[in-house]
């Protein structure tokens, strides 16, 4: 089976930057990197048990609101934007950084699922999506006589 490999322009140059951003502090002492403000991809998991697939995805610092699970024939997409503000101020300084990136994360579903049955639930950073086997799917056992 042919699967296509999306291209990600933005996470080639985040890689090109970060290895650049090595060269410069192993000359000159200093290492910062600042990630670049772009796409991000959330960690997977898929299991499958006999009457379900059961995908987990983390997905932390996000509500549930701004998380979108979608089925499209054999295709669960994944997508979201997540927004991070972190302020901290001292005596000397104050400092501001603000984290984005949207993602979207497509993940072919290799057995038919009751799509009216399908359930997701989001909990301390983690979405869990649980999709029902169609009963013609499900392993049955058959008596030998």
């Amino acid at each position: 089976m042919f699967e296509v490999t999306p291209w990600r322009p933005l996470r080639e140059l985040s890689n090109l930057r970060r290895e650049m951003d090595d060269l410069w502090g192993n000359l000159t002492g200093e290492k910062e990197f600042l990630p670049m403000k772009g796409e991000w991809m959330p960690a997977v998991d898929v299991s499958e048990t006999k009457d379900s697939l059961i995908v987990k995805a983390e997905i932390p610092g996000m509500e549930s609101k701004d998380i979108d699970v979608s089925l499209c024939g054999d295709l669960l997409t994944i997508k979201g934007e997540k927004k991070q503000k972190t302020e901290e101020k001292k005596e000397n300084y104050h400092r501001i950084e603000t984290h984005y990136g949207a993602f979207s994360r497509t993940i072919r579903v290799p057995v038919s699922v009751n799509s009216e049955k399908i359930k997701a639930s989001y909990d301390n950073g983690v979405l869990k999506i649980t999709l029902p086997k169609k009963e013609e799917v499900k392993a049955k056992q058959i008596e030998i006589k």
